[in-house]
């Protein structure tokens, strides 16, 4: 069964104490908290005090996702805010194994998120030393953005190095995450699903997380 990942940014933030308890209450793996710092992505969400606060609401897996310049600087703050799970950009890394061995020092699972533009091969130096590949299927920034199919081919693409390297790395899937889609994206090789507008728009999120875990 797929690992389901909510995407937090999608929440009603006027009542996140309500959406906290119906994703505890859910069959959701983790949560997924995106930070965007309007640098590295046209946007700003939060920052640690606000993984902070989640941490303190669940005792489910927060996977935090660094959509933000120079990550390195800020990987003890989320650390310290309570991340299980810390992914930075590969395009924001000029010295990537380094993000990688800081993170792993901190106690974190350490994640390599990868742009719609950039291809899986990125990845092979740095695949042995990661637990977690966060693969944008919508250019990083938004919520509610369309799937980009051609993601599909490098999920299968990542899956196969993966199984040539004899590795346990996780394929997250980030952005345009529908009921529809999921069960072909699984198909290809993933086994993490983030979903925002799916789960937080549905008119029962619960049952929709039921439904995305039983694919």
């Amino acid at each position: 069964m797929p690992i389901i990942a909510p995407s937090l940014l999608s929440a009603n933030f006027l009542d996140l104490q309500a959406d906290c308890k119906m994703l505890n209450e859910s069959e959701a793996d983790w949560y997924h908290l995106d930070v965007m710092d309007g640098r590295f992505v046209p946007n700003i969400s939060f920052g640690p005090m606000i993984v902070e606060f989640f941490r303190k609401a669940t005792n489910k897996i927060c996977d935090v996702h660094l959509m933000i310049e120079e990550p390195g600087k800020f990987a003890e703050q989320f650390k310290n805010a309570g991340a299980d799970n810390l992914s930075v950009h590969i395009e924001a890394c000029p010295h990537l194994h380094r993000n990688i061995q800081q993170i792993k020092s901190l106690g974190m699972k350490a994640g390599i998120a990868i742009n719609p533009h950039t291809p899986v091969s990125a990845l092979s130096d740095v695949l042995a030393d990661i637990d977690l590949v966060c693969m944008m299927s919508v250019n990083p920034g938004f919520g509610g953005q369309k799937f980009i199919p051609h993601t599909i081919e490098k999920i299968k693409q990542l899956r196969k190095m993966i199984e040539e390297k004899n590795l346990k790395v996780h394929i997250e899937i980030d952005g345009g995450v529908t009921l529809e889609n999921a069960p072909s994206i699984i198909a290809a090789g993933a086994d993490v699903l983030v979903a925002g507008n799916t789960v937080f728009k549905s008119a029962d999120p619960k049952a929709t997380i039921a439904q995305l875990k039983k694919l």
